[in-house]
């Protein structure tokens, strides 16, 4: 089709312009796409100027930000993508305790730029990682147990919505105006209702955190490690989260005690390290600091597969036994199982509620093929799919932020009971289903819609 662009604003690239494969390729190279426009926008108008347009000319679009969306959903084939990657503004409101920020911040952007003033919000812990797309689809790292989800910490939020029949618009999302807009980008996944471009946070104060790893080589230890951390991790001080990863040749203990000593902190993990001879190593000090340590996962991988699942009951014997008969087989070396405990604070919804329904869980787990060489897709995408489906009924639902593409029932584990009331926002705020994608929140397909404030 012939594209113009002359009601866009902001940088725009076009197919076989210079720079078009550097715009449109995302983090995971599993999937390609090739859109007909990539516009990178500066500035909420931008996006308002994009979203008309696209409604204008009748073709689809999609919104990235930091292009890690993992099955590919922020891009597509012959439509717009809406890039707001370079929308990086940050307003910290020290009185308040309380920071606006651009949706284009990366999580270590966000981190570093807090923690200059001395404050943190918790985040995941993949530093490359969009914070936009982390807060609205929950958001956990090594802070969770103490200071809640990163939804919990949304306080407000600017969206561009669909507006009319052609048209778009800014709306506002606090308890007070569009409060169910509010609840749903809690935990409602991000692309559903509209593009958020700016979050208003809640902030903490930094004190000092401890952060502990210790590593056991090879897989001897596997299934007593997991059996003790399920049993410990979520039921531990409320101050301490910690994850378990297990690659081809190791297994790795993560633990961040906030506001805490190093002695407090080996004895919370006491039984793990004296499970084997652990090499074990102690940080303390600023959390930007140790945030450098705690970003996980290796940035040369070009092809990723990961599956998702929350766990409301320790695994039985035969579960941790398929975990480890599965990473005694892996793909490729950097392929893997993590688990991140919960408990603490997520417990706890905040003011309002929220549309992340995973609160009872024990802890969250993924397995996850990783490898460099394509000849490898085959075996990797089915090792991932076999091991997810046979640890599949010992979970209890699935995390939205790392989907489950395969899953027939994917709306039911990503939110659970919240399904029909996502449906109800999505209705009044998006009736057109202008912004959509493969398993983006459907319209109800009838009854009464909420009232918006606008």
């Amino acid at each position: 089709m012939t594209l113009t662009t002359a009601n866009l604003t902001g940088e725009v690239v076009r197919a076989g312009d210079d720079g078009y494969e550097a715009a449109r390729v995302g983090w995971n190279r599993v999937y390609s796409h090739y859109p007909e426009a990539i516009v990178f926008c500066c500035s909420t108008q931008d996006v308002i100027n994009a979203v008309r347009w696209a409604r204008t000319e009748g073709i689809a679009l999609r919104v990235r930000s930091g292009r890690h969306s993992l099955e590919g959903w922020s891009s597509l084939d012959g439509g717009l993508v809406i890039d707001v990657s370079r929308m990086k503004s940050v307003v910290i409101d020290d009185t308040a305790r309380t920071a606006t920020v651009g949706t284009g911040l990366t999580q270590q952007e966000t981190v570093a730029a807090l923690g200059q003033r001395g404050f943190v919000v918790p985040t995941g812990s993949e530093g490359g990682v969009g914070l936009g797309g982390v807060v609205l689809g929950g958001g956990f790292g090594l802070l969770t147990r103490s200071l809640g989800m990163a939804c919990d910490n949304l306080l407000a939020a600017d969206i561009v919505v669909a507006d009319g029949s052609r048209s778009a618009t800014v709306v506002q999302a606090t308890e007070h105006d569009n409060p169910d807009l509010l609840w749903a980008c809690r935990g409602g996944g991000g692309g559903n209702f509209g593009i958020a471009t700016s979050y208003t946070l809640k902030l903490h104060e930094l004190s000092t955190a401890t952060y502990l790893v210790a590593r056991w080589t090879g897989h001897d230890h596997l299934g007593e490690l997991l059996r003790t951390w399920q049993r410990e991790a979520p039921i531990a001080d409320e101050r301490l989260t910690s994850a378990l990863e297990v690659d081809s040749t190791a297994v790795e203990l993560s633990a961040l005690l906030h506001g805490g000593s190093r002695a407090g902190l080996e004895d919370e993990l006491r039984s793990l390290l004296a499970i084997g001879t652990p090499d074990v190593t102690v940080t303390e000090g600023a959390w930007p600091t140790i945030y450098g340590d705690v970003d996980r996962g290796p940035d040369d991988v070009p092809f990723w597969k990961f599956h998702s699942q929350f766990v409301s009951r320790p695994f039985p014997d035969e579960a941790i036994d398929l975990i480890v008969r599965y990473m005694g087989n892996t793909p490729s070396p950097p392929s893997n199982f993590f688990c991140s405990s919960f408990g603490g604070a997520v417990r706890h919804a905040p003011p309002g509620g929220s549309a992340f329904p995973h609160r009872d869980a024990l802890f969250y787990c993924e397995p996850g093929a990783a490898w460099n060489d394509p000849a490898l897709n085959s075996t990797a995408l089915s090792w991932a799919a076999d091991f997810w489906r046979a640890l599949r009924p010992y979970g209890d639902g699935a995390y939205v932020n790392v989907p489950n593409a395969a899953a027939s029932d994917w709306e039911r584990e990503y939110y659970g009971s919240h399904c029909e009331r996502l449906r109800q926002v999505k209705t009044a705020y998006d009736p057109d289903n202008v912004f959509n994608f493969e398993q983006s929140v459907p319209v109800s397909p009838a009854g009464p819609r909420l009232s918006t404030a606008r």
